[in-house]
């Protein structure tokens, strides 16, 4: 368990950049061997997969063994970059984690339909996202043998 721990990189894609420092602490304690990577939008998350732009140069950017996607943020939103992963056959053996406001049933639906591996609400209170962000890292990246 520890050795997949070591390799995983969890890459998130999220506006909110209190989200983002609340995800990397919390998965440097329950992950301390993963390598955790963010991107503020849907148009950094594919070039980050398609190492463009920034991005070019391999060691900029590590394949993900897991993305925690949020849905609405500027520019090409996750659902747009949900279908483009789930699309590619390059892209689409990475399991996609939406971590998003969003409860409404038709996204949810959407986002299953598109091809997630798991739809997360994210709660409202700091406690509750630190205990679902570990949950999260218990189930992904210690307990699955990821691809």
């Amino acid at each position: 368990m520890s050795d997949r721990k070591r390799n995983v990189v969890i890459l998130m894609a999220d506006d909110d950049e209190g989200d983002i420092l609340l995800a990397r602490k919390v998965l440097a304690r329950s992950a301390p061997g993963s390598e955790f990577r963010a991107v503020k939008d849907g148009e950094s998350l594919m070039d980050y997969l398609r190492r463009r732009g920034a991005y070019a140069q391999p060691a900029s950017a590590p394949r993900p063994g897991v993305i925690l996607l949020d849905l609405n943020m500027p520019g090409k939103d996750g659902r747009e970059a949900l279908k483009e992963i789930k699309s590619d056959p390059e892209l689409r053996s990475i399991p996609v984690i939406v971590l998003t406001t969003s409860q409404a049933p038709q996204d949810v639906a959407h986002c299953y339909q598109a091809g997630a591996n798991a739809f997360m609400t994210k709660p409202a209170s700091f406690d509750a996202l630190r205990q679902a962000l570990t949950a999260f890292e218990h189930y992904w990246v210690s307990a699955v043998t990821l691809p």
